[in-house]
């Protein structure tokens, strides 16, 4: 199943948010190395991790995280425009119908061929959530790693600017289109999910 929570705080406490925050520690502190905040030794949350950001959220039968990823307002701060706005040649994508993707994260409990389904079950969840709202592009950054797997779902994007090295990675500002016709290419590239998704409220209940 795919949760979306919107609005919902670290102060919450809420137990899928809670295993969402585990896992980015795992993934991008433990493994990847990254400079990220750490709250109470095992939790990774960032500034951006507040009322206005969105999560979509993939959980088992067991109702734990498996996978998720953020998304961001880009007329508010956000990470390619408050901390690597170098990556774009031109201006900075901006406005109502922009959102910020960052922070997918995959459950390094399930095995390869699990973690392809999350993550495609998140993205077509991503693009639907799109068309809900009248969002009509996304923007992300993306190291080497990342970039084939954004390129192979199928859906329209394109740089905003040469990669730079970050890090030690190659890395790069991408802006993906959304339209009507998305989800006929996520099919097109094997990657649409058919899934039930459901809008949590704050308190992590999901809406009838």
């Amino acid at each position: 199943m795919i949760q979306i929570f919107e609005g919902a705080q670290w102060a919450n406490g809420l137990p899928i948010l809670d295993g969402m925050y585990r896992d980015r520690k795992k993934i991008f502190i433990d493994l990847l190395g990254w400079d990220l905040p750490v709250v109470d030794g095992a939790y990774e949350i960032d500034q951006f991790d507040d009322e206005h950001a969105i999560y979509v959220v993939a959980t088992n039968e067991k109702g734990e995280h498996e996978g998720s990823i953020r998304l961001l307002p880009s007329v508010r701060p956000h990470v390619l425009g408050s901390i690597f706005p170098e990556l774009c040649d031109g201006a900075i994508p901006v406005g109502e119908d922009v959102f910020e993707l960052s922070r997918a994260c995959l459950s390094p409990r399930n095995r390869a061929a699990r973690r392809l389904q999350v993550r495609n079950a998140v993205t077509t969840a991503v693009v639907e959530f799109a068309l809900l709202r009248g969002i009509e592009r996304f923007t992300c950054i993306a190291d080497s790693g990342w970039l084939s797997q954004i390129l192979s779902l199928g859906w329209d994007c394109k740089p905003l600017g040469l990669p730079r090295e970050i890090a030690g990675l190659s890395t790069g500002a991408l802006v993906i289109e959304i339209d009507s016709d998305t989800p006929d290419k996520l099919r097109t590239a094997g990657t649409y999910v058919p899934m039930r998704i459901v809008h949590a409220h704050a308190d992590g209940r999901a809406a009838a």
